[in-house]
This record gives structure tokens, C-alpha cells and sequence, in this order.
């Protein structure tokens, strides 16, 4: 079936190519906005770095989606050739424009952090909110539990955990934005294989707009995610994990609903044992320290770039475990 195949192959390419290109843009807008990181405590580079990673990506979301909604408009394409597409677009609008606005109001929200520092305090109540707005969209958790108010609390914990897991995990050049782009390509080939075209597409899109910043990051970088790129992916890969159907006709197993612990594992194994160990510590867990899974990996004797290559690949092996189980 062509359908399937020219549109996943369309929105990986055009969020990829959009993300790669429209970097240097995106650069310099940041460096005569002044978002720009300066090298100091427990930063590993040495000359100042733009923060623009992040509105690139979203760039490499935002214009395959608006450029794709012109085509449909205009009949460029026959309506009846998208029909698996277009319905399901009819039926989670409100859901898709939840998912686009928490996607920009989490980048605006790291761009703030990025240019004055808010308190821990400030960014969690923003992080809440988006997370809140989210939830009432209808783009909820269940695991089964008819509670609405269970719903609205694990889905609220979940956003924030996974926002934080990898604005935690953007400690190295390629890091953050790798586990991002591995984390949706599996949650593309999860909702692929159950034939959701919708959530195939987001993935994909996701996919190639980190994808097309990971040559101006790693393994030497020209800029950095900053805190709106990591609150952006940590923001977008949760999504991930909630809208895909893993328990279906199809499958009927209720264990399938732990894949995504399998795909997110690397950041949310990082982010549990950060936290434990500043607690440990008697540290707040809001205050940064070298003690994440990169950190232990070059202190053990690795370079950095084969630090993040090593955990790139247990992210990966352990989704493929994931789908094998």
C-alpha cells in the first residue's frame, strides 16, 4: 500500500531537512537575541554556544505539518487517497492542537529559562500547567483504571517526569537529542505496525527534526538544545508514549501498555538514580551535579562521544527488547 509508505517517508524527510537547514538561521537569531550559553560551572565547553537546537526542531515539526494541512486544503492530493489519515485528524483535533500548543508553550518555557534562570519552583508550576492543559484535551493515561481523577494524575506525573528525565539527560553534546530521535523512531514503528497513521506521522516527524539537529551537535557542536529543546523533547516524547493504542484487537496482551518504559528507559533509569542519589546526599534534586549515567560513563574512562554512542545503543537494544517481549 503507497499511502502509508510516501507519507512516512514525506514527514521523516521534510522534518529533517527543515531542522538541518534552517539551523544556521536559527543560530544566528539566537546570537543577536542573546540566547546564548557562556561557558562556566560544570560546563564542559569552552567558548560561548547559541541555544537554538530547540526552535529548530519545533521548525522541523511545525512547517511539514502546516505545509501538509495547504496540500490537503488546496486537493493538491486526491481527499480520498488520505482518508485513513484525514479521519483520524477529524476525530483527535482537539487532541492535536493540545499536542502543538504544549509542544510551543514548553519551548517558550525553556527559552525563558534559558534567558533569566527561573527558579525550580516557577518551571515546575509552568511545566504543571502545560501538562494540565494536556490532560484536559482528553490526551489522558488510564492503565485501565476507570478514574478520571487517576487519569489526570499519572498523566500529569508522567509529562513532568519525562520534561525533566531529559532536560536532566542534556549534559553532552548528541545526547538528549539522540535518545529523542531513537525514542520516536520506536514509537513510530509501534503505532506503524498497528496501522495508526496519525501517530506514525508525529513520530516520524519528531524522529527527523532531532535527527536534523544531531550533525550541528554531536560529536562536535555549533549549538545546543538549551533548556527549550530538552523541555520540548522530554514534552514530545512523552506524548509519544501515550498516544499510540499498545493494547488493541490486534494485541491483546496488557503488558504491551510497559513498552514505553522499555523505549524511555535510559532517561528514566538517569533521572531515578540523580534523584536518589541527591537525596541520598541530602541534596535538593533540583540543584545539577555530575552524577548522571554520562558522567559515570567518562569517569570509568570513556570519551564523551563514546559515552553517548554506548547509551545510545542500550536506548535502542533495550526498545528492541521491548517489542521482542
Amino acid at each position: 500500500m503507497q499511502f502509508p509508505n510516501n507519507l512516512y517517508a514525506a514527514s521523516f524527510a521534510s522534518a529533517f531537512l527543515v531542522s538541518w537547514i534552517g539551523l544556521p538561521f536559527w543560530n544566528r537569531w539566537a546570537r543577536r537575541a542573546g540566547l546564548v550559553d557562556d561557558p562556566g560551572h560544570r560546563k564542559i565547553h569552552t567558548t560561548p554556544m547559541t541555544l537554538a537546537g530547540g526552535f529548530a526542531v519545533f521548525a522541523g515539526l511545525l512547517v511539514p505539518v502546516l505545509a501538509g494541512l495547504i496540500v490537503v486544503w488546496m486537493e493538491w492530493v486526491p481527499r480520498e487517497s488520505l482518508t485513513p489519515l484525514t479521519y483520524g485528524l477529524q476525530r483527535k483535533a482537539l487532541q492535536l492542537a493540545a499536542i502543538l500548543f504544549g509542544a510551543l508553550g514548553m519551548l517558550i518555557l525553556g527559552w525563558i529559562d534559558d534567558k533569566h534562570e527561573l527558579s525550580p519552583a516557577r518551571k515546575l508550576m509552568g511545566q504543571c500547567v502545560i501538562a494540565i492543559l494536556v490532560a484536559a484535551s482528553g490526551l489522558r493515561i488510564t492503565l485501565f483504571v476507570p478514574s478520571v481523577a487517576f487519569s489526570y494524575a499519572v498523566t500529569i506525573l508522567w509529562i513532568l517526569s519525562l520534561t525533566n528525565a531529559f532536560n536532566f539527560m542534556d549534559n553532552m553534546n548528541g545526547l538528549c537529542g539522540g535518545l529523542a530521535a531513537i525514542a520516536a523512531l520506536s514509537f513510530a514503528a509501534a503505532s506503524a505496525s498497528q496501522g495508526q497513521y496519525l501517530v506514525t506521522v508525529i513520530a516520524l516527524l519528531a524522529s527527523g527534526a532531532f535527527l536534523g539537529f544531531l550533525p550541528h551537535n554531536f560529536p562536535r557542536a555549533t549549538t545546543f538544545l538549551g533548556d527549550s529543546g530538552s523541555h520540548l523533547s522530554g514534552f514530545l516524547m512523552a506524548i509519544l508514549a501515550i498516544l499510540p493504542h499498545f493494547h488493541t484487537p490486534k494485541n491483546q496482551d496488557g503488558w504491551a501498555v510497559l513498552l514505553p518504559l522499555f523505549i524511555l528507559s535510559v532517561p528514566l533509569v538517569d533521572l531515578v538514580s540523580v534523584v536518589l542519589i541527591r537525596w541520598r546526599l541530602g541534596k535538593p534534586i533540583y540543584v545539577g551535579d555530575t552524577n548522571h549515567l554520562s558522567h559515570r560513563l567518562t569517569r570509568a574512562g570513556l570519551s564523551k562521544s563514546t559515552a553517548v554512542l554506548l547509551l545510545w545503543l542500550a536506548a535502542a537494544a533495550i526498545s528492541a527488547l521491548g517489542f521482542a517481549l
